[in-house]
């Protein structure tokens, strides 16, 4: 699946549970949920709509690897992005 499908379907995650959310404003490198105002329970739900979009596991380890626009599509791509 290439980048910009994959940044589709993670602005649509971010937007399911944080619809007030402007992605054009989003810096792909700062953290989500700092920049999106999420708490934990958001984060979850985030990683939740992710999972059912795209029908890849995420294990718990692994959510780190989300906490940016970068580091998310980094994941999907298979990428090796640290915590």
């Amino acid at each position: 699946m290439s980048d910009e499908s994959n940044k589709a379907y993670v602005i649509e995650a971010l937007l399911s549970v944080a619809p007030e959310v402007d992605p054009a404003a989003l810096d792909p490198t700062e953290d989500l949920r700092e920049q999106c105002d999420l708490d934990s329970m958001d984060f979850l739900n985030f990683v939740i709509a992710i999972h059912k979009s795209l029908g890849i596991d995420i294990p718990e380890a692994d959510y780190p690897k989300l906490s940016t626009l970068d580091r998310a599509l980094d994941y999907l791509r298979g990428g090796s992005a640290s915590p």
